[in-house]
């Protein structure tokens, strides 16, 4: 079923504007269909923070099971914040209080920007961690994203994260490597995944601590692995809600810190994202425009519309199905009475099953 617009957030009217299905609540309240509430902790700077919300409402609100979802967005303190980003939180967000009060059946943690040498340096390290602390104890299910892998790995097993030496960024090739795990069933046994990082958590690492690894890439190393117990919390190294253009954006990013002197060197390509006709389209235009620079002139217009004509998404329907099979477990163990975790055989002074 599809998502529930319980509030004015635009996220909602623009999925509207993509064909996705959306209900008022008018229309929700008239349907006898279980609820899931699934909060979104939204981390992700200024540029990316309304992209993040779609990306990841987009996932939930294709899922099978028949339930409606009502998606709560929150943030945390701590995140560096322009004026109209503020605006945004202010008007569409909820607190983590309010969340806190009433409950979640599920928790989604998107990456975050940082800017310090280690993780517990940054200004948001402490609510985060409050954050994880009471979604341990009161959230059927933790899905973290990126930094929030990396982030909650340190906290719970006190291992720092890797850093690559350069930013492994492209789209990888993955092979699920655990088939009988519930959350990659009945999903290709390989298919592809964005990535976009300058660290890494190897698998050794995660295997060290009780964490199964189902799913990795020769080139990009692990993109999912799950807690002991199936599925209390999820990791993600990868970005499976990134959009089709989502690395595009990027690029351009960085080609504008080129123009910019915010980098000597002018940008590679992402890996394995760019056929070999665009790849030649960008290789000119970064001649013409490196060219331009070295001259005062003007620099080119990029050639975006033809770019994206020639885009692929190989890894949306994959994405689709493991967010699927994620909602569809915590449905199935989560009380229809009470948005509070409902999980036999589990120790309820470690219902994640961490090493705390």
């Amino acid at each position: 079923m599809p998502l529930v617009a319980h509030t004015a957030l635009p996220t909602f009217q623009r999925l509207i504007d993509e064909g996705q299905p959306v209900l008022s609540v008018d229309v929700a309240e008239h349907q006898d269909i279980r609820e899931m509430h699934i909060g979104l902790l939204n981390m992700m700077p200024d540029a990316a923070l309304e992209a993040t919300e779609r990306q990841f409402f987009r996932l939930v609100g294709a899922a099978n099971p028949i339930v409606q979802f009502h998606m709560h967005p929150f943030t945390i303190e701590g995140l560096p914040r322009g004026e109209a980003a503020r605006e945004h939180i202010a008007r569409h967000y909820e607190s983590f209080e309010q969340l806190r009060e009433e409950g979640l059946d599920g928790l989604i943690v998107s990456g975050a920007n940082v800017s310090q040498p280690s993780l517990p340096e940054e200004t948001f390290w402490e609510p985060l961690t409050e954050v994880f602390d009471w979604a341990r104890e009161n959230v059927t299910s933790i899905l973290c994203s990126c930094l929030a892998t990396h982030a909650l790995f340190q906290y719970c097993y006190g291992i720092q994260r890797t850093h690559l030496g350069g930013k492994r960024w492209g789209v990888y090739s993955h092979r699920v490597v655990e088939r009988r795990h519930p959350l990659v069933s009945n999903i290709n046994t390989r298919f592809d995944v964005p990535h976009s990082r300058f660290n890494e958590i190897f698998r050794e690492d995660m295997e060290s601590v009780g964490l199964k690894v189902l799913v990795e890439s020769e080139e990009a190393g692990v993109h999912l692995a799950v807690s002991p117990d199936l599925f209390r919390v999820v990791f993600f190294q990868g970005h499976p809600e990134y959009d089709t253009i989502s690395l595009l954006k990027e690029y351009k990013r960085e080609i504008a810190r080129y123009v910019q002197g915010e980098r000597e060197d002018y940008p590679p390509f992402p890996e394995h994202y760019f056929n070999l006709e665009v790849a030649g389209v960008l290789n000119e235009y970064g001649r013409h425009l490196r060219s331009a620079k070295r001259a005062g002139r003007t620099i080119p217009d990029f050639p975006e519309a033809y770019v994206v004509s020639h885009l692929d998404n190989t890894w949306r329907d994959s994405a689709g199905a493991l967010f699927n099979n994620w909602l569809g477990r915590i449905y199935q163990v989560t009380d229809k009475n009470r948005r509070v975790p409902f999980m036999p055989n589990v120790d309820p002074d470690n219902p994640l099953g961490l090493d705390l």
